[in-house]
């Protein structure tokens, strides 16, 4: 092994030293429950006052808004179902969102289809982009919700935010985002975005593991998450996670203070990665080649199927993703790359690789001094690859 290179930042990312740096008090010295009266309880309810603000800050929104939560799934199943639980009070039980979710939001969407609700599901088109104007006339007398996800966790493409967000606030529907790739990525204003609700996790952006949160613009009354005590103003109940949410406000803090500088650093190594890598033969990007994430490349490559396609670049010390890392069990192409129109046999052979703060040049430089000759070695492996050269492709 030359070299290591973690290039599967969109799973999770390491947490930083400033984070950890944070925590660590919290499970030592200032470990009090946040609800209690004595100096080391009032001391740990400062903590997790101060990650709220710095939340908030980040998005744009108040303090009272920003609702802790376990990550970015509980979140989304937290805004989704409450708000279709409590505009069904109104005879609203039409959803929108789009095929490419995350199954927080999928999966949510399904089971509120058992219960009744009706759910309308965008195309993305060949560029993984929503288009505001087929979002406005799927929207109906009867629609409670719109939730579309800020940037897609394979693909990297970027929605047009403010576009659905203006587009729902003129007909007064409820506007959800899932934006737990994008927080920390691209900068973000919910109130000037019209996002009604948003959801968000720390690990995403050099945070613990099992903290995240649910913005929740004032004035809409969802039911409670969790009943049993007067956490999160009675919304979600149970002892605060407050070594969780201290590393959370740090990690925020530290990406949202240098967003800019970072993404042009991030869109340089990605977008050289991209280019090299697409000389090889027969390979593709999948999304858009600009309106994507910073650090995300998404690439599919004819012939290749994608377990083995990992297993040869973990041999080789870097860790990717032949999708999303939620569902790597399954055997099953990404239901993304076919939300795009990949065919399943070029949907199997794709390849994610995510950049952080932590990866450099000559990462790059590595990956695209690795990735071609992977490539070919499986190629010359596979039975379908004389077959797709003499003319017989899915392309």
């Amino acid at each position: 092994m030359k070299r290591f290179v973690y290039a599967d930042n969109a799973a999770t990312t390491p947490v930083s030293p400033a984070v950890l740096e944070a925590m660590l008090p919290c499970y030592k010295e200032n470990y009090g429950n946040p609800s209690s009266l004595y100096g080391v309880g009032q001391a740990a309810k400062k903590t997790v006052d101060a990650a709220r603000k710095a939340v908030a800050d980040a998005l744009g929104a108040f303090p009272e808004e920003i609702y802790f939560t376990s990550g970015g799934s509980e979140s989304d199943n937290w805004a989704i179902k409450g708000t279709a639980h409590l505009m069904a009070q109104k005879g609203k039980k039409h959803i929108i969102t789009s095929k490419f979710e995350h199954h927080a939001v999928l999966h949510t969407t399904a089971a509120l289809e058992k219960e009744g609700f009706e759910v309308t599901y965008l195309d993305v088109h060949h560029d993984g982009l929503v288009r505001p104007e087929e979002l406005e006339a799927a929207l109906r007398e009867d629609t409670a919700l719109v939730t579309i996800m800020y940037a897609n966790n394979e693909i990297g493409t970027i929605q047009p935010i403010s576009e659905i967000g203006a587009i729902c606030k003129k007909h007064g529907v409820l506007f959800h985002t899932d934006a737990v790739q994008a927080v920390g990525n691209v900068p973000i204003d919910v109130k000037k975005q019209g996002i009604d609700m948003l959801s968000l996790s720390a690990h995403k952006l050099h945070g613990p593991k099992g903290v995240g949160v649910l913005y929740l613009r004032k004035g809409i009354p969802i039911p409670n998450l969790i009943e049993g005590g007067a956490q999160e103003r009675g919304r979600r109940a149970g002892t605060e996670n407050v070594a969780g949410i201290a590393g959370l406000g740090v990690a925020i803090r530290e990406a949202c203070s240098s967003i800019e500088e970072r993404a042009a650093r991030l869109t340089a190594m990605r977008d050289r990665l991209i280019a090299g890598a697409l000389k090889i033969d027969r390979s593709r990007l999948n999304g858009d080649p600009v309106k994507r994430l910073p650090g995300n490349v998404n690439l599919s490559f004819e012939g290749i199927e994608g377990e083995s396609l990992l297993l040869m670049l973990d041999m080789n010390g870097i860790c990717a993703s032949s999708g999303s890392a939620c569902t790597s069990g399954s055997l099953d192409p990404s239901h993304v790359l076919l939300s795009i129109g990949l065919p399943h046999a070029v949907a199997h052979g794709s390849l994610r690789l995510s950049f952080s703060d932590q990866n450099s040049e000559e990462d790059v430089d590595y990956l695209l001094e690795v990735l071609p000759s992977i490539v070919d070695r499986l190629r010359a492996m596979s039975p379908l690859w004389e077959d797709i050269i003499k003319g017989k492709t899915v392309y």
